[in-house]
């Protein structure tokens, strides 16, 4: 069924338009890799939703999704939706602990999940593996032949996401099929067509990123290049090998590929018409390099949330947004920026209304309730500037943002500051508490591979080019900035380790 008429999420492929149109490639074996046609996953997600409820699993109840990236992963969701169950795909990095706390939260009736994630849990709910050729493999659970597919109601879950926890146990987040097929349709049904494209997929397809971009390449029926986890080399090597026209990233992901000059160099990078980044935000030396390499593309900068959907801002059609930019107000998605004193401004914490919004924290009343306005309004926690034009940039995060002496200052911004250094190549700002400031920044920096750079001429870039009390009054020197989820930095742990080292400790102060 076309996305067009479609009123389950799990239901994206055109199997009359676009049956025998290559779908996937499956890079799991990167020396053969397998694929697939949109026929074949259509048939194998009708499979799954027939096999699960021939096993005694019920519309409603909860199905956790737990592996690496594999076709199987996007056969067992959409054999999960089309049944009526809901879906709860969650990162396989999650500690342990952590993967056990989220059964319970999430009433999860089974598990589906790769061998490795087999071996590590120990636990008495029923699972089905997708590396077992047995009883209890997930080649078992198919069971060929048509399906009736489940038609939910508008207020029908169809997956539950999970945050990454950085701040302590992770949230569940329900995401209904009405709000999510109205955030597909506004994708697919703007611009276009899309059907030639190869799209290139390395994020995790637990996270919002990758999951819809998927379903999008899907309704689009175009083809998913899908690698099984993110490096630099696979994800450089897979762009010419498969002729890849679409890639879409989390921005650190294209620094690391950009951090050695040499493997850019020598990748064939001409097949990129379209470079999609997301889910963190873009440094003006990222988007210099990535303007470098693909001169001829269109280059965007994504922006969403899982609690509110992947679509808020984006291009006009046939106007590409400003450079750095996530561009303007989609139609159908009210926001607006909501300055400290509560007020309406062109610099504030966006809220965010459209009906991809989650109704609610899954067992979360009060954290709801700080988020959820009772007219619909999700406040994200993200700080937005609004230019002349009515395109938006972000700033920063509220919850990250901290005062200095009567200084506002938000850590993206000086980041932008030290990374313009010609040497510096990444960098993370924290506060930690000061006496007499209440706090002061300090900056964790990874110098640009073949350079070395200094603790004091970092903070003096810094003096030269921003405000004096935005400079890092302590600076270490790293290899790499340790990261938290799908290509984000692990700030946290980064402020964890600040306050370590040099909270108390004496500091000239400048400013």
């Amino acid at each position: 069924m076309a996305i067009v008429n479609s009123v389950n999420l799990g239901d994206v492929f055109d199997v009359e338009a676009a049956g025998d149109r290559l779908a996937l490639i499956d890079c799991r074996d990167w020396d053969t890799p397998r694929e697939y046609t949109h026929r074949e996953l259509d048939d194998a997600a009708n499979a799954c939703a027939r096999g699960l409820l021939a096993r005694g699993y019920q519309p409603g109840e909860r199905i956790m999704v737990l592996s690496a990236n594999r076709a199987e992963f996007y056969i067992a969701y959409m054999g999960i939706l089309r049944a009526g169950m809901i879906a709860v795909p969650i990162s396989y990095k999650f500690p342990t602990e952590t993967i056990f706390f989220i059964l319970t939260d999430a009433d999860i009736r089974l598990i589906i999940c790769d061998d490795v994630q087999r071996q590590r849990l120990q636990t008495d709910l029923p699972m089905v593996c997708f590396d077992d050729d047995g009883e209890a493999g997930f080649q078992a659970l198919l069971d060929p032949g048509s399906f009736e597919i489940f038609r939910p109601s508008d207020a029908d879950v169809a997956m539950v996401l999970y945050t990454s926890g950085s701040t302590g146990r992770p949230k569940g987040v329900p995401l209904t099929h009405f709000g999510h097929l109205w955030a597909l349709r506004m994708r697919t049904e703007k611009g276009g067509p899309y059907d030639h494209h190869r799209v290139l997929i390395a994020a995790p397809l637990y996270h919002m990123n990758a999951l819809c971009v998927g379903l999008f390449t899907f309704a689009a029926k175009a083809t998913v290049v899908l690698l099984p986890e993110f490096t630099p080399e696979t994800y450089m090597a897979a762009i010419p090998r498969f002729q890849s026209t679409w890639i879409t990233s989390v921005p650190t992901m294209l620094a690391m590929c950009f951090a050695d000059p040499k493997l850019a160099a020598k990748t064939d990078l001409s097949s990129v018409s379209i470079v999609r980044m997301g889910s963190a935000p873009v440094s003006p030396k990222l988007w210099e390099r990535v303007t470098g390499a693909f001169p001829d593309a269109n280059i965007v900068i994504g922006y969403g949330t899982t609690e509110s959907g992947p679509v808020a801002y984006g291009p006009r059609l046939g106007e590409a947004p400003p450079p750095l930019s996530v561009g303007w107000k989609i139609e159908g998605a009210d926001t607006k920026l909501i300055d400290a004193e509560g007020l309406e401004a062109d610099e504030g914490e966006l809220w965010h209304r459209c009906p991809a919004n989650m109704p609610g924290y899954l067992n979360l009343p009060q954290k709801t309730a700080e988020v959820l306005t009772e007219d619909g309004w999700y406040k994200t926690g993200d700080v937005f500037r609004c230019d002349e034009g009515g395109a938006y940039y972000f700033v920063g995060r509220v919850d990250d943002m901290f005062n200095c002496g009567g200084e506002n200052i938000y850590p993206g911004e000086v980041e932008k500051v030290l990374l313009a250094h010609p040497d510096i190549e990444d960098a993370c700002v924290v506060p930690i508490a000061d006496e007499i400031k209440g706090f002061k920044p300090v900056a964790f920096v990874v110098p640009r591979a073949g350079t070395t750079i200094e603790a004091d001429a970092v903070k003096q870039h810094a003096l030269d080019n921003a405000p004096a009390f935005q400079h890092p009054r302590q600076v270490e020197i790293m290899d790499a900035l340790p990261l938290a989820g799908p290509g984000k930095v692990d700030r946290n742990g980064l402020a964890a380790r600040a306050r370590e080292k040099w909270q108390g400790a004496p500091q000239t102060e400048t400013g």
